[in-house]
């Protein structure tokens, strides 16, 4: 992208004002609202457009009708764009799901006072200043402002029985009057540039706006009615009630217990064996479909509008490391909208970014203050100021592949709506570093590329990573986004994903971020992520029965081996791995149970488990970048029992402190070198030629049937 589109950072900035309308002489107001009211309604019926792919915005509006006076020609009539600008972002405007103005802010070739008032002589319709006149906060009450700020909207006044629609997007408005209580009409049209729109919406309902991002998901389905006293005692008594029953009937307990770790490791074992087959099995009729693919025709879908979340807390020099990653991405600057995610309370991310010279299309959304601050508090208020009709999520310290959202667009646009949600594979970008990071990227890659892709060909439910995650924005929004109580709200919503009938797919689409290499921020992290786990499960399991005829029973078992197997193998581990004392004579209490044919057996099972996760993990890092992995792979064996520690560290919390959110700290390896920083973006004539390849620019743009 050329330097002049690069603009200074376009803050969402909350600042707390009276929930009440600034007082205001009325002259002024009665003089702007009678030149608005002045203005002729819009009221010709609209233009409709062809129908466009999945991953276009359904909320969209049609256009105008044909007769009113294109955009672009009262742009140029005005002098407000270069003509070879306009011709380059009509022809952009072509194959992209987004307005022609966007394209021209986003490149710098038009001023937005310009804009606006090119607008405004097209909409016929006055621009209205919101900060020095404010809206009716009652009157935003009554459409809400979530709905405010998803249409970049607000209403201004009502005036002689008429509201005053202040909106950035005057093409939607007819379709926006029509979804507006009838009670409250008609309404009439005015402009407002969106900062301003959003910046009066957050100076009198912002409280309203990180309410309800706490409370979005259904208290059905969410950790908040998570009761911390009656846990306790459930855990207290469980833990007392083994005490006493190995006091008293030590074989009987010892028995039971062993009898459950036993079962659950040929489960857990069992799962990610069959999920690992269906993933080979899966690649070979994947390239069959593409060899089939590559010979039929497809139609060409207009790219969407890709909205992308990055959460950061307490980051320094943040800004030169991210803008340089994400501008590594090869898509539209356009069509790419970056919210950078921070706290209110966070000083020194905000220190980091303040002054900072973002480009336009990366903008800051800080996240009130409240009585809770997760991650996924932080991404429900955010997902309010997304444009996009694709959301994703990313985690400040990654470093995605180029052509990842090419590969997400491209997915969306052939799935059907039944799938919500696109996984990308994470990986490491610094598995050299020592050994746990060695064993934490062996363990990564066979979870990314064996076990939930598998996962995913079966049918079974899978559990979301925290980032590379894209939905589709409807899906999520009907869902309530995340649950804002839940420290690994990823998990949570992938299963409430299935529960409301949407499937999950793995994307290989690859993003690299930093391995944890030191044992106690691993063990931080690991009983956050188990902590997690287990309240999720305990949410899901309110009621069995409806969790079993929301999943069907393949999805159920496959529920209770991937959650509750798991983690009573990170609980119960040290006691199966206490059997291998059997080979050195050393006497066990297993031998009071089981005879000795069993105990070959039990070794025989120990084996083989081993030999699936050798096999598993060295299979997961066998491609160039990781293949030096191999010979590492068998001591995992000396790596597991740091997640013992994990397990009991996680149930210890669930009790004292449940929604604790104990973040992993980044930065540790400093991959800077590894990353290229090339041109924000390629040459735009060369992308324009390649989209439309044989034909001249000038010749496949006339101006006024591509102009909005």
């Amino acid at each position: 992208m050329q330097q002049s589109a690069q603009l200074k950072m376009t803050s969402v900035e909350v600042v707390e004002r009276p929930a009440v309308v600034a007082t205001i002489s009325p002259a002024p107001v009665a003089a702007q609202a009678a030149a608005i009211l002045a203005k002729p309604a819009l009221d010709k019926p609209p233009f409709k457009r062809p129908a466009r792919s999945v991953t276009a915005d359904p909320q969209r509006s049609v256009r105008p009708g044909r007769d009113r006076v294109p955009l672009g020609q009262i742009l140029l009539e005005m002098g407000a764009v270069q003509p070879g600008d306009m011709l380059k972002a009509l022809a952009l405007r072509q194959r992209q799901d987004v307005r022609l103005g966007d394209i021209l802010l986003t490149h710098g070739w038009v001023s937005e006072t310009d804009l606006m008032a090119a607008l405004a002589k097209q909409s016929q319709a006055a621009v209205i200043d919101l900060v020095a006149e404010p809206p009716d906060p009652r009157l935003i009450d009554t459409l809400g402002p979530e709905l405010c700020l998803k249409e970049a909207m607000v209403p201004w006044r009502r005036i002689g029985g008429i509201t005053l629609i202040a909106t950035a997007r005057p093409e939607q408005f007819t379709r926006l009057n029509a979804q507006l209580p009838p009670e409250f009409g008609p309404y009439r049209m005015a402009l407002a540039p969106e900062r301003d729109v959003h910046a009066a919406l957050l100076a009198r309902r912002q409280t309203a706006l990180i309410r309800r991002a706490e409370i979005k998901v259904d208290p059905a389905e969410s950790c908040r009615t998570h009761n911390e006293r009656l846990a306790s005692r459930l855990v207290l008594a469980t833990t007392a009630l083994a005490v006493v029953g190995l006091v008293v009937a030590p074989e009987v307990v010892f028995a039971l217990l062993f009898l459950w770790a036993m079962v659950t490791l040929y489960a857990t074992m069992g799962l990610k064996l069959i999920a690992w087959i269906a993933e080979i099995r899966g690649r070979g009729q994947d390239h069959q479909a593409a060899i089939k693919a590559a010979t039929t025709p497809h139609p060409q879908h207009r790219l969407p509008l890709i909205s992308i979340m990055v959460p950061l807390h307490k980051e320094r020099d943040i800004a030169p490391r991210l803008v340089a990653r994400l501008s590594r991405l090869n898509w539209p600057r356009e069509l790419l909208d970056i919210l950078l995610v921070v706290e209110e309370t966070d000083r020194t991310t905000r220190e980091a970014l303040h002054g900072a010279d973002l480009p336009r299309w990366i903008r800051v959304v800080t996240v009130p203050a409240g009585p809770i601050q997760t991650k996924p508090r932080a991404l429900n208020y955010a997902l309010n100021f997304c444009r996009g009709s694709v959301i994703g999520v990313y985690d400040a310290e990654d470093m995605p592949e180029p052509d990842q959202l090419h590969i997400v667009a491209r997915r969306f646009a052939d799935a059907g709506p039944e799938v919500a949600c696109l996984q990308g594979i994470l990986d490491y970008y610094n598995p050299r570093t020592n050994w746990l990071a060695r064993c934490f990227t062996i363990e990564y890659a066979a979870w990314f590329r064996a076990m939930l892709p598998g996962l995913a060909r079966l049918g079974l439910v899978v559990p979301l990573g925290g980032t590379t995650l894209f939905f589709r924005r409807g899906p999520l929004e009907e869902l309530g986004g995340w649950d804002a109580h839940n420290v690994t709200e990823d998990a949570d919503l992938g299963i409430r994903l299935a529960r409301y009938g949407y499937r999950t797919e793995l994307i290989p689409a690859v993003t690299h971020e930093e391995a944890n290499c030191r044992p106690l921020p691993w063990i931080k992290q690991r009983s956050r992520w188990l902590k997690g786990y287990a309240m999720t499960w305990a949410v899901h399991m309110r009621n069995p029965a409806q969790l079993w005829h929301d999943l069907g029973p393949k999805r159920f078992f496959g529920l209770q081996i991937l959650i509750l197997g798991a983690l009573s193998q990170y609980l119960l581990a040290p006691l199966l791995w206490s059997c291998w004392l059997i080979l050195f004579g050393v006497w066990h209490p297993i031998e009071a149970i089981l005879s000795r044919g069993m105990e070959t057996w039990l070794l025989f099972t120990f084996v083989l488990t081993e030999l699936i996760n050798i096999t598993v993990g060295a299979w997961a890092v066998r491609g160039k970048d990781h293949r030096h992995l191999i010979p590492w792979v068998p001591t995992l064996n000396f790596y597991f029992p740091l997640g013992a520690l994990a397990g009991w560290k996680a149930i210890y919390e669930v009790i004292s402190r449940p929604f604790y959110w104990d973040k992993t700290v980044h930065g540790v390896f400093d991959a800077e070198h590894h990353i290229s920083a090339p041109a924000l973006r390629s040459d735009l004539v060369a992308e324009i030629v390649a989209a439309m390849p044989g034909v001249e620019v000038a010749e496949r743009t006339p101006l006024a049937p591509l102009i909005d």
